[in-house]
Order: C-alpha cells, then structure tokens, then sequence
C-alpha cells in the first residue's frame, strides 16, 4: 500500500474535518455484517450507508438499466435503493452524498468468503469496484463460515485498514479484498487469489409440475493448495488480504503480439 502514485484522498487527521465514509455490502441492509462494521468506523469518519435493500449475493459488477431505482431513507446517512450493490454505489456518490465524494469506499461485511475465481462474481467486490472506477479507494471485506464464526476480528480489521487507507491512499484502480477465517486468525498475509471448481456446477431437478429446472453453482467448491493464495492462506488460519485491480490486461501478451504486428501484416498479403 505504500508504493505507486495514490488516489488524492484525505490524510486522517482527527483535528480536521472528519474523512467522509461510505459503506454497502450485497447482503442487503438488514444484515447483521454492515451494521457491525459501521459499528467499527463510526469513530474515523462521517458514516453514510447506502445498501441494497434486500441480498444481492453473486450479483456481480451488475447495474440496473432496464427500470427506474428506488431510494428509501430510512435513518440520519441511512439509505436503502431496490437494485444491485453496484446501483447502491452509485446512487450513494453520484445522488445520496449531494456533490461529496467520500475518501474511501467500505464493502461488506460479507456472509462468506470472496476469494479467487469467485471475486468476478462477488457482488461485494463488486460495490468496491464500482467505486474505484468513480475514483474513490475502496476495501471489500468479507467474514469466511465456520467454526467460531464471528464479525468481531473483521470488524476490527477493517476499521485498521480504513484507517491506514485514509492516510496512505492506494494506488489508482486497486481496491483491497479482504477475508478473515472464522475463530481467532493467528495473524495476517497478503496473498494473490487463489484457484477453485466446483463439484456439480449445474445441478437438475424437477419442479411440481415435472418439468426440468435447474440450479447453478452446486456442489462443494474445491480449492487448489496454492502457497500464496488468498484461500490457502484463510485455510491455514490467516486474514488474507488481496491487492485487485481494474485493469485486466494481460500486458506481456499485449507485448508480444504488438512485436509479431508486422509479420502478420505479410501473411494477409
């Protein structure tokens, strides 16, 4: 977090104005995550929240186009919006905040993890994405199942990281994912993401009436033991933070077809 150009957001400085926050999650705002985690940061900042008003989860990077959204105010910075996260984010930067942008983002907290191949579908990541591309830093959090589960150590993380992202910035199109295992992490790693398939990917059954339907993502997934990675490192009992970014470009193919561009020219004549 320390190197490259960062995002010109506010230094944290209690004397001065309070670093403006915003959160969402895809969990919708009822979930118990989102109200622990404004919770953690309401002491760093002015806290806005703008969250979908019922679960989102694997929504992914989805806006909604086809019909007009609605906003609902339900408290003092509280705001629900029938769409995606993505909508939530937008909405918040874009209408809620009335001209503000806020230094930094807040995703989650999520009900399960976001790691590996499962962060193109995360509607969590997602919500931090969306702010990355309107130019705000952004952190997507996100508690992992299992024994000892409890929001309280990726409550207290998060309120860290946001604390050292509003003094630090990030680097211009990378937001920070962040999982933490369930009972008491024995530390912290920073990790690439990891790989996983699933099990059954379809699985088949019969409505009422003896038609075929179908569910999408059955099974189990199973993870690669990948040292490094952001799963392996959750497994081994570790909060895995993972550095992503926007842009998707594989830059030493980019490379190596713009040096063999002449040569292709030769074999089309």
């Amino acid at each position: 977090m320390t190197g490259g150009t960062c995002h010109p957001t506010s230094v944290y400085n209690p004397r001065v104005a309070r670093p403006l926050l915003l959160v969402t999650n895809d969990d919708g705002y009822h979930s118990e995550g989102i109200h622990v985690l404004v919770d953690a940061l309401e002491g760093i900042g002015e806290v806005w929240v703008v969250a979908p008003d019922r679960e989102n989860s694997a929504a992914s990077h989805s806006l909604t186009l086809s019909r007009p959204l609605r906003l609902k105010k339900l408290a003092e910075r509280r705001f629900v919006v029938d769409g995606t996260p993505t909508d939530a984010v937008t909405l918040g930067i874009g209408r809620v905040l009335e001209g503000r942008t806020p230094d930094l983002v807040v995703s989650g907290i999520n009900f399960g993890a976001n790691m590996g191949d499962d962060v193109h579908y995360s509607g969590t990541v997602a919500a931090a994405f969306e702010a990355v591309i309107l130019g705000v830093p952004a952190i997507a959090v996100s508690q992992v199942l299992g024994e000892g589960f409890t929001f309280v150590h990726a409550a207290r993380l998060a309120r860290v990281l946001t604390q050292r992202v509003l003094k630090r910035g990030l680097p211009p199109g990378t937001l920070l994912n962040v999982n933490v295992p369930p009972g008491q992490p024995h530390g912290v790693r920073f990790t690439r993401t990891g790989q996983r398939r699933y099990t059954e990917a379809v699985v088949e059954q019969l409505d009422p009436r003896g038609r075929p339907c179908y569910w999408i993502g059955g099974g189990e997934p199973v993870w690669e033991p990948i040292p490094g990675t952001d799963f392996n490192e959750v497994h081994a009992g570790f909060i895995s933070i993972t550095p992503l970014q926007l842009d998707m470009t594989e830059h030493s193919l980019l490379a190596r077809l713009a040096r063999e561009a002449e040569a292709w020219r030769l074999e089309q004549e």
